[in-house]
């Protein structure tokens, strides 16, 4: 089925003969509580917030409608599929937005394989209730049809931050306590003042925060398959579960090569990691953010044993940190990608701010300018980019490119190999190297996954020639 875009005036019934969809999602205000008596008035899909769970079959075609009860133009990102640039959801790349009281009919069949999420793409700009500050989310699973499970439990968690409000006084702790070298920082930092950032004082996993909802319920000797989702507008989070390790088998949805544990996970806005957990300490634990004033803000949820009785847990294990590299395969030192092929061409990517410089928000900067960049980035199709992400910033950008999966290939001078992603968070003054396939033509929209960042000039057009 070649991918199609359809559009009715209205959204009411479909027309008489349609086909029905597979799938159908309408946008419309709901209250969301995320506490007792503690609602949240935002825009979501099916009167729930994460929305439903999508469930496709790789290679497998399907039909989407998607309604808008809303009076606002609106736009759905199917983020990490390989769509054409007309239905992926950005309107930069020419896909067009769903009128206020339409509906639009999505017809494609979805590749890659993996976790996958749909989510609003629609510009925000000072206005607190557009884009992803909304609760406009939700899992989209593509079912490779080959994966053995081996695990009692599977549950879906996506970090959220709520009522978002701006300071020129953000100080994010996850970025401020990140270890590890500074190759980009420059010789004298920027000391003008700072312009407005959007935070939160609210947070919740799903939508509820810590305590409010029903907690996780295990047994000894189980073992849990977590699908974790940074939904957030604002702020890279890194989470724990005292007494446990993660085992990472995916990134992005994307099997890592080499699986293993880890104490904590960082997820940047838009980054999702599937992990297991051998349920072997019985108890009754927290699991949730390693910044104390935000887990206690809410993000967090309680994980039970069976037969155990006592107040949650929550245990400190300072001096631990996310390293993606680990999930590699050692490189080569060749300076090749993991199929052995070595880059045709290299793109650097310098990233600065410009405080206040889109008063009285920041302005954020790729090479020294501003979304568009007309004609600045050209793929050769089938060509091999090395991209280097020069951070010269004190924020660390978790910054996605639609449409591709690029390989990791150095952070911060740690070489790897074999980890595909389409997300990946650029450290504070740091450096990653990717290699990138030009493999899906048409036009790709980059930017960092931070709303704030990505409305203030964070963006930028591949293209292909």
């Amino acid at each position: 089925m070649p991918p199609i875009l359809a559009q009715t005036s209205k959204a009411g019934a479909p027309r008489a003969g349609a086909i029905r969809a597979d799938f159908t999602l309408r946008i419309a205000p709901v209250a969301v509580e995320i506490a007792p008596s503690r609602f949240v008035s935002t825009i979501a899909y099916n009167g729930t917030s994460p929305g439903p769970i999508l469930r496709m079959r790789a290679g497998k075609p399907v039909t989407v409608d998607v309604i808008n009860d809303t009076d606002t133009a609106e736009l759905v990102h199917w983020h990490g599929l390989f769509l054409p640039s007309n239905i992926d959801g950005a309107a930069e790349e020419g896909t067009p937005p769903i009128p206020p009281g339409a509906r639009t009919r999505y017809q494609f069949t979805p590749n890659p394989a993996g976790t996958r999420w749909y989510h609003s793409h629609a510009m925000a700009m000072g206005d607190l209730h557009r884009g992803s500050y909304t609760g406009q989310y939700g899992f989209l699973m593509i079912d490779s049809g080959t994966d053995p499970g081996h695990y009692d439990q599977e549950i879906y968690l996506a970090l959220r931050d709520w009522e978002p409000f701006y300071t020129d006084q953000f100080v994010d702790m996850d970025e401020t306590n990140a270890p590890g070298p500074q190759p980009e920082r420059p010789a004298r930092l920027d000391t003008r003042a700072n312009g407005l950032e959007a935070v939160s004082q609210l947070y919740s996993i799903n939508d509820k925060a810590l305590g409010a909802g029903p907690p996780i319920r295990v047994r000894q000797g189980m073992r849990v398959l977590l699908h974790l989702l940074n939904a957030s507008a604002l702020e890279n989070r890194t989470i724990a579960l005292p007494g446990h390790e993660f085992h990472v088998i995916a990134l992005d949805g994307n099997p890592v090569p080499t699986p293993g544990p880890a104490k904590v996970i960082t997820l940047g806005p838009g980054e999702r990691v599937d992990a297991y957990v051998e349920m072997n300490r019985p108890g009754v634990w927290i699991l949730g953010s390693t910044d104390e004033p935000t887990r206690n803000a809410g993000l967090g949820v309680v994980v039970e044993y069976a037969n155990q009785h006592r107040e949650p847990q929550w245990a400190a294990e300072p001096g631990v940190f996310w390293d993606y590299t680990q999930f590699g395969r050692a490189a080569s030192g060749s300076g090749n990608a993991a199929d052995g092929r070595a880059p045709d061409h290299v793109i650097d990517m310098v990233f600065e701010k410009i405080p206040g410089g889109a008063a009285p928000f920041n302005l954020w900067t790729i090479n020294g300018k501003a979304y568009p960049h007309e004609r600045e980035f050209v793929l050769q199709q089938g060509r091999r980019y090395r991209i280097n992400f020069r951070n010269r910033t004190d924020d660390a950008h978790p910054v996605h490119l639609h449409r591709h999966l690029f390989e990791l290939v150095n952070v911060n001078g740690k070489p790897s190999s074999g980890i595909m992603k389409d997300t990946v968070v650029v450290p504070t003054y740091g450096r990653v190297t990717v290699d990138l396939l030009a493999d899906q033509p048409g036009l790709s929209l980059f930017h960092c996954h931070i709303q704030a960042h990505m409305d203030y000039g964070f963006k930028a057009l591949f293209r292909y020639a």
